[in-house]
């Protein structure tokens, strides 16, 4: 079947046509709505507009702003970067050295200026660096040199206290600290500062400005140098208090042993001193230093460094000073050394000095004691009386100095070498000098009665005795015993005040003299140290001494000293013989005289009390065969002593003194020559010795030797011929006295 051909027709409407061609349903008409109309107040919105306009202005300010100080703050970082040096070289922080004394065994005593040792971290005691972390900077290891979280508490703790907020707490890193002890980078400018205190006040010192450097010098300490060289320049530069700079100098100061070897107490003590090196120092205050290193010690045990257990074992045995820096011994006697050595050695020295000295701890100890104990007993609590004591050997050899009654001392008024006082009765001893070396003897007579001298230009001038009271014709050991004031000047003038002067001045009173009538009654000034000295010169014989307490000065790691010796045996001033007669006479005037109080049993003792007008100032100076002791009363304003005299209250001081510093010293008898005048040296056991004036021709040492040499041929005992002893001499009599030698040969039976 044919298949049709074409298109089909279509008898009905296509589908798909009829979707093409049918008409679109009629849409919905869209509505176009206008912007709603804001409402509200124009006030409110312009605030909020103009915030808003603030708000990006600030915002785009601050992170510029912020971009500006990161810049800033790494330019600063990197110029102190730049100028920071290795750290062993910042570890001394002293523009000037230090002077460290040594006693006469070679034992520390006494320190000036800042003593210093050098000392890294990986050489001090872990525990002791653990204390310091635990007080200064718990976080010290976990930071990048400034805490924001520690700056933020310390304002907050600040303002709590009513503070401003860098005022007191100031949360400070150790990194920030270091960077004030360095005065961010500066150096002491002498020409600037008045001094280096001034310079280091100012480094210390807070403001706004001074903490914004900190902040890039410490970024550039802590990308300079690792954590623990920035903890080894911190703990060698800080100050330790008692004059010590850094942890080993102030381990050696107060401990006497080194930083490496401090236990935990003595650690926490160390630390301690941080906050308030002066206050908190032990030598100031041990208790208050203990009570601060309790509180260090619970700060390590709150970190982890010290288990409950040492910590209680810490403080049940709190660090202890060593026997040197418990003693605080020799202030006085530091200063003097300080004082009579040459500036650029002592003072102002640059360098490390170590100065060997005369110092007697144990004689010093033994003054302040015996001191104390007087005025504990025999003066009211509310007296604002002054004393002084020196103590020397009989060649000027000084061994211990109180300048006052506070013992324990660092540049203070040191009233035995500064204070210039009347002298009083106790000048009297180189008025019968002048006249024994004129020929005098002890047993010559001279009036003792009123006494009138007119002197030109003035008004007559009549002295009177203590008492008021005349003796007639005395001896002349008589009139220093019982200290006549008529007889000493009536004295005075016959031998000539000139004589007195000389003899006074070259004994070692270099104080000016006056030459009026009165020079003989102490009317001029001189230092218990220029007394005591001149005694010393009496009590050996005669010759002159300068008090001395340099031994050798020499610079710290040097084999030589650069100093030694200053002072000692001077020249002749008198005789042997004179010296022993005034010697006798002196020893009369505690046995019987004016310094009966000054008694020391059955030990030869010598000596004189002095009062000055007025009471103002009391003296007493003596001697045994191994010391010579001065020792001075007053106020420091010149108020009278209401009943205070020489033979009253410094008698008793000076015996007192005596009695301690010889405890355990054999009872030597002293060279003294009989009042006659015949030369026999009278001992403690009265055995006779005879003493010649050092004259081969002396026509009264023949005659005596005659006399004493025929005693012995008619068979009593030989007597013993020697010459007066000066200090280190052990022979009996002088080689080269042809007298002596001679004596010796006849009575000794050769």
């Amino acid at each position: 079947m044919k298949r049709p051909t074409g298109t089909p027709k279509r008898t009905g409407r296509s589908p798909v046509a009829d979707k093409r061609t049918a008409p679109a349903e009629p849409k919905s008409p869209v509505r176009r709505h206008k912007a709603p109309v804001r409402r509200g107040n124009v006030v409110v919105r312009t605030i909020a507009g103009t915030v808003g306009l603030i708000w990006r202005i600030v915002w785009g300010s601050m992170w510029r702003l912020a971009m500006v100080m990161a810049l800033i703050i790494g330019g600063a970082t990197a110029y102190f970067y730049a100028g920071l040096p290795e750290p062993q070289a910042l570890f001394d922080a002293r523009a000037r050295g230090s002077v460290t004394m040594l006693d006469a065994d070679g034992k520390v005593f006494a320190w000036r200026g800042e003593t210093y040792g050098a000392v890294t971290s990986d050489k001090i005691a872990p525990v002791l660096k653990e204390a310091v972390i635990s007080t200064e900077d718990r976080r010290f290891y976990r930071h990048f040199g400034v805490s924001p979280r520690g700056i933020a508490s310390a304002i907050k703790i600040n303002l709590a206290e009513g503070r401003g907020p860098l005022e007191g707490n100031g949360g400070s890193t150790i990194t920030q600290q270091v960077a004030k002890l360095l005065c961010l980078g500066e150096t002491f400018d002498p020409i600037r500062w008045k001094n280096e205190a001034e310079f280091e006040q100012d480094c210390r010192g807070g403001g706004i400005w001074r903490k914004i450097k900190e902040v890039p010098f410490a970024f550039a300490l802590e990308a300079k140098y690792s954590k623990d060289e920035i903890l080894s320049i911190y703990m060698n530069r800080s100050y330790m208090g008692g004059g010590s700079r850094g942890f080993e100098a102030a381990s050696q100061r107060y401990f006497n042993k080194h930083a490496s070897e401090v236990n935990a107490a003595e650690s926490a003590m160390l630390a301690g001193l941080l906050q308030a090196p002066s206050y908190f120092a032990p030598t100031a205050n041990l208790q208050r230093s203990r009570e601060r290193a309790n509180v260090v010690l619970g700060l390590m045990g709150e970190e982890g460094y010290l288990t409950p257990d040492e910590v209680a074992q810490a403080r049940a045995n709190p660090a202890s000073l060593s026997q040197a820096a418990e003693a605080r011994a020799g202030g006085y006697f530091a200063d003097w050394v300080m004082e009579s050595g040459p500036g650029f050695l002592t003072s102002e020295t640059t360098e490390d000095v170590t100065i060997r000295t005369t110092f007697d701890p144990r004689i010093q100890t033994a003054a302040e004691r015996a001191l104390k104990r007087i005025f504990d007993e025999k003066v009211s609590d509310n007296s604002k009386a002054e004393a002084a004591v020196v103590v020397m050997s009989a060649d000027g050899a000084v061994r211990a100095i109180i300048g006052g009654r506070d013992s324990i001392v660092n540049g203070a008024f040191n009233r035995a070498v500064q204070a210039k006082r009347q002298t009083g009765s106790s000048f009297k001893p180189f008025v019968y000098a002048a006249a024994l070396e004129a020929g005098y003897g002890p047993g010559d007579r001279i009036e003792d009665g009123p006494l009138t001298i007119r002197i030109p230009g003035g008004k007559p001038w009549s002295p009177q005795n203590y008492t008021r009271r005349y003796y007639g014709n005395v001896t002349l050991t008589t009139a220093l015993k019982q200290s006549l004031n008529t007889a000493t000047i009536r004295l005075q003038e016959a031998v000539g005040r000139d004589a007195v002067r000389r003899i006074a001045h070259d004994f070692g009173i270099v104080s000016n003299l006056t030459t009026s009538p009165s020079l003989g009654l102490g009317a001029s000034e001189a230092t218990l140290m220029e007394l005591t000295g001149a005694y010393a010169g009496i009590r050996n014989g005669g010759t002159s001494v300068a008090p001395y307490g340099l031994i050798e000065l020499r610079i710290a790691g040097d084999d030589q000293p650069l100093m030694g010796q200053s002072g000692g045996m001077g020249a002749r001033v008198i005789s042997q013989r004179a010296a022993g007669q005034l010697i006798y006479m002196m020893q009369q005037v505690i046995d019987s005289g004016t310094g009966t109080r000054a008694k020391m049993g059955t030990r030869p003792v010598a000596g004189k009390t002095g009062t000055t007008s007025s009471y103002r100032d009391a003296w007493f100076v003596g001697f045994s065969e191994q010391y010579v002791v001065g020792v001075w009363m007053g106020y420091d304003d010149n108020t009278p002593l209401k009943g205070v005299t020489g033979g009253g209250l410094p008698a008793e001081i000076w015996q007192a003194v005596m009695t301690d510093i010889h405890e355990g010293l054999p009872e030597l008898p002293l060279s003294t020559v009989s009042p006659d005048g015949s030369g026999i040296l009278l001992s403690n056991d009265g055995a006779p010795r005879v003493v010649t004036s050092g004259s081969a021709d002396d026509p009264l040492a023949a005659a005596l030797a005659g006399a004493v040499n025929s005693a012995n041929l008619a068979g009593g005992a030989p007597t013993q011929v020697t010459a007066p002893q000066t200090p280190g001499d052990s022979s009996t009599a002088s080689s080269d006295d042809a007298l002596s030698r001679a004596l010796n040969g006849i009575l000794g039976g050769n």
